[in-house]
């Protein structure tokens, strides 16, 4: 099953996808909550640098959200001020504040998506202080009114045009709380068979569980004596047949998170939405992104930048109520 080209159907590692995909979330009901869609993802979204050890894909920012990809695994550490980009000690010559404003530039040409960020801190063992201020700054000030900062899950109406913050802060709520989510990351792979029987399952359990839950399945990994283009070659593929099973028919797999994911695989995942949306056609990503023709049929989000006002950031809630992350987060 695995094939050692640069891209296929689930696999790719080339600069640019084969897909586009800018608009499918326009073709969905504004009623859907979140939690029952199934949305493609990236891990370590950003992590373009630092050899095959540590890279994680091949498409920049605006490449994967054109091709369809509404899921962003971002890892910062706080370094002067800023809030930048790293994978473990690489940093990936971005910052959140340009990831903030690059995401907004989408949805303002796409006002019928939406983006779910999981915002985390690279390291936290070596936790800077001030590092959550530093981020509810960042968010209230590039977040121009378009941040979903509540903890409960909204529905996809309710968040059109905007970024969904996931986060992953020990005490700070600035976001839907990571940790109260059912998460298979089983990062650290000493078996590809073992790794890939673990996502197989959460599939599945996304595909049957509670339409209330937010389901992240993590296909990728890294190990002593692998990398993560090496997972992704193994795991996507056999992905890519298991969610080929039940094409055609409605299914909720959740979000969906791959390194270096390939245009079928995709089209998989944004069809089994159903509700007739669009599925990826094979033109080359364009540098910029018209807008699609989800923008003419909802007319009322492209009026404005933001259909709320109401989704301004909260000030940071101390002492969160619920119980320390657990063993899944990374």
């Amino acid at each position: 099953m695995e094939t050692w080209t640069r891209r296929g159907a689930a696999f790719d590692c080339v600069p640019q996808p084969a897909a586009c995909c800018p608009d499918w979330m326009a073709e969905l009901p504004d009623a859907l909550p979140l939690s029952r869609l199934s949305i493609p993802g990236t891990h370590d979204s950003l992590s373009l640098f630092g050899g095959r050890r540590l890279r994680c894909q091949s498409w920049g920012l605006e490449a994967q959200l054109a091709a369809g990809i509404r899921f962003l695994d971002v890892r910062c550490k706080l370094w002067r001020g800023e809030l930048r980009i790293y994978h473990l000690c690489t940093f990936q010559r971005a910052s959140l504040r340009g990831v903030l404003r690059r995401t907004l530039r989408f949805l303002r040409a796409h006002p019928g998506e939406a983006v779910l960020m999981r915002i985390k801190e690279e390291l936290p063992i070596f936790s800077r202080p001030g590092f959550a201020a530093q981020l509810h700054r960042c968010l209230l000030e590039e977040g121009q009114g378009c941040v979903w900062c509540r903890e409960e899950v909204p529905t996809l109406g309710q968040v059109r045009g905007k970024i969904v913050v996931l986060e992953a802060l020990a005490r700070e709520v600035l976001g839907i709380p990571y940790e109260q989510l059912s998460i298979s990351d089983a990062w650290n792979v000493l078996s590809l068979e073992r790794k890939w029987a673990r996502v197989r399952r959460h599939l599945e359990k996304a595909a049957g569980g509670d339409p209330s839950t937010m389901y992240l399945t993590f296909c990728s990994g890294n190990g002593l004596f692998t990398y993560p283009e090496q997972v992704a070659r193994f795991v996507n593929p056999r992905c890519q047949q298991h969610l080929r099973r039940r094409a055609g028919q409605p299914v909720r797999w959740g979000v969906v998170i791959m390194d270096f994911p390939g245009s079928g695989l995709l089209r998989l995942i944004v069809a089994s939405n159903g509700h007739g949306t669009a599925a990826p056609s094979t033109a080359r990503v364009p540098s910029r992104h018209p807008r699609g023709r989800g923008d003419r049929r909802r007319g009322q989000h492209s009026s404005a930048r933001c259909p709320s006002a109401r989704t301004l950031l909260p000030a940071p809630r101390l002492r969160r109520a619920t119980s320390a992350p657990g063993g899944q987060k990374r």
